[in-house]
């Protein structure tokens, strides 16, 4: 670690104020230029303790920017890891408010709840698999509080990955009844189609997401729970939404998911 404890828990403070608060600040690598991985990680577990003392509870957690298309449109090689408080929640089909937000993106999930611990070094797709219970739908609603959305993978890690809303479908499924690599997902933004995808797009297989984010627990010395909830990072690219804007995304096998910005 590169930066002092002051100085991560300064950082926290910024960067969830600015995500309660609802306002963009720059990027904080700009003022810290040598930070390192596990500072930014640091900043990240500051914020999640904040929640936490607060009374919010840690729901899931979650990886971002797998999917070879949000790779591309960030300019980024390397998936990120975070977590998502259970204040994040939306009902499916209801609301979500933009004057909580600053500049909000959907984008479409495959999710997974545990059944077995997860921990790393070397998990597998196959471990995956064998702890896997079922197999959810999910709409993310990323708000990165970096200004006009430009960010580094440091920057973005100690800001929880860009954290902001969720939504879940009702619809769950055994994973032996799917085949999460060709399990095709449209995502529609006032009933035109936005953007189409396969399951294959994060990282070849959903799982694998899964599989990165225990080894990258495990060399922190934490390891997943049986019974979380995890996100996978989005199939598609994210889409930018304002307020009445009604989403719809839709699901081989898994049923649709919606909500409406206000």
């Amino acid at each position: 670690m590169k930066l002092e404890k002051a100085t991560i828990l300064k950082l926290a403070e910024y960067l969830e104020n600015a995500e309660l608060q609802a306002h963009d600040v720059t990027m904080i690598t700009g003022d810290h230029p040598d930070m390192d991985w596990d500072d930014a990680y640091s900043i990240q577990e500051e914020i999640r303790r904040r929640k936490e003392a607060r009374g919010n509870k840690t729901v899931g957690l979650k990886a971002g920017l797998t999917s070879f298309a949000k790779m591309k449109q960030m300019g980024v090689s390397v998936p990120v890891f975070g977590f998502i408080s259970d204040y994040m929640s939306v009902l499916d089909g209801g609301e979500v408010k933009t004057a909580e937000l600053i500049h909000p993106k959907v984008e479409a999930e495959i999710c997974i709840v545990t059944k077995a611990p997860l921990r790393g070094p070397g998990c597998n797709i196959a471990a995956v698999m064998a702890a896997t219970d079922f197999v959810v739908p999910a709409v993310e609603i990323i708000d990165s509080r970096y200004r006009d959305f430009k960010f580094d993978l440091k920057s973005v890690i100690a800001d929880n990955t860009s954290s902001s809303r969720f939504v879940i479908g009702g619809r769950m499924r055994n994973l032996e009844e799917l085949d999460l690599r060709t399990l095709g997902v449209v995502l529609e933004v006032n009933g035109e189609i936005v953007s189409m995808a396969t399951g294959a797009a994060v990282l070849g297989n959903p799982l694998a997401a899964v599989a990165m984010l225990a080894n990258h627990l495990g060399e922190r010395g934490q390891e997943i729970p049986a019974g979380t909830f995890i996100m996978t990072g989005g199939v598609t690219e994210a889409i930018l939404v304002k307020a009445g804007d009604n989403v719809l995304a839709r699901f081989q096998d898994l049923g649709s998911v919606s909500m409406r910005f206000v």
